[in-house]
């Protein structure tokens, strides 16, 4: 599908149901970003690790709230997450995975089937592209979104609370605002802690190690206009910014901008239960 044939079936998506949506990409008919698409449901990020490293990975999701909402892991040798929806289904509902081996990321690719073993376990991570749609109907404007781009990311020198063998930089995300506008969406993000809750930083992308805004580590770049602010948001990447100090022999993620979106309305959350091994 070329770009162009991407972006006229990505406004088509738009008007779509989670479920339709996921039929798309597990059909392979859609391979794109997310931001813009199922807007009012939480979309999630995705981590897949070995069974042997599940625990440790739950302790790190646990003592790293902001970048690691876990709002749902696979039970025993499932690909599916029930609690997430119908029929969603971790190896062929995801636009896009990357695959690591070792800490090196090795591949992307549309479907994971032919990879998948009984022995994974995949956790879902809470998205801040599920608080979009609040700060869009409070008037607040996403350019990556108006701009068909995926969110720029970027890793920081803040460092993420170790378990076992994760441990490293958290990644964020970042949306250019006016200073009136970042300060109401701290009270708007702050109501959706599952998806990353309010910004960790506004302002000097360097407070944070961020050398040029201009170069993220993931995504695209972004504008910042005269008058406006960085906000910078925990992200779902950060798992993949630690895998290479854990050198796992495998280790499956979305590609950054390419998220599992669950049938769970965004703001719903009395139906996620707390996620147990």
């Amino acid at each position: 599908m070329t770009k162009n044939e991407t972006a006229v079936f990505f406004q088509q998506l738009k008007n779509c149901s989670p479920g339709e949506i996921r039929s798309a990409i597990r059909r392979g008919d859609y391979s794109g970003q997310t931001s813009g698409l199922g807007l009012g449901y939480l979309q999630g990020n995705v981590a897949i690790v070995p069974s042997e490293y599940a625990l440790d990975f739950f302790r790190f999701c646990q003592r790293n709230p902001k970048p690691c909402p876990l709002v749902g892991v696979t039970d025993g040798s499932s690909s599916l997450l029930r609690d997430l929806g119908k029929d969603v289904d971790i190896r062929s509902d995801v636009p896009a995975y990357n695959i690591y081996r070792n800490g090196d990321l090795v591949e992307t690719k549309e479907d994971i089937s032919d990879i998948w073993t009984d022995d994974l376990v995949a956790f879902v991570l809470g998205c801040s592209f599920s608080f979009e749609e609040a700060l869009i109907s409070e008037g607040i404007p996403i350019r990556h979104m108006d701009e068909n781009k995926t969110v720029p990311m970027y890793r920081t020198n803040i460092a993420t609370t170790a378990a076992g063998p994760f441990t490293g930089p958290l990644v964020v995300s970042m949306r250019p605002m006016s200073q009136t506008n970042a300060i109401r969406a701290i009270n708007i993000t702050s109501r959706f802690p599952q998806a990353h809750g309010s910004p960790v930083h506004i302002g000097d992308p360097a407070t944070i190690g961020i050398s040029d805004i201009n170069s993220p580590d993931w995504g695209d770049a972004t504008e910042i206009k005269a008058g406006e602010v960085p906000v910078f948001w925990a992200c779902g990447v950060t798992p993949q910014a630690v895998i290479r100090s854990a050198k796992l022999p495998i280790f499956i993620s979305h590609a950054p901008g390419h998220m599992l979106i669950s049938d769970i309305k965004s703001w719903d959350t009395t139906r996620l239960q707390e996620p147990k091994l």
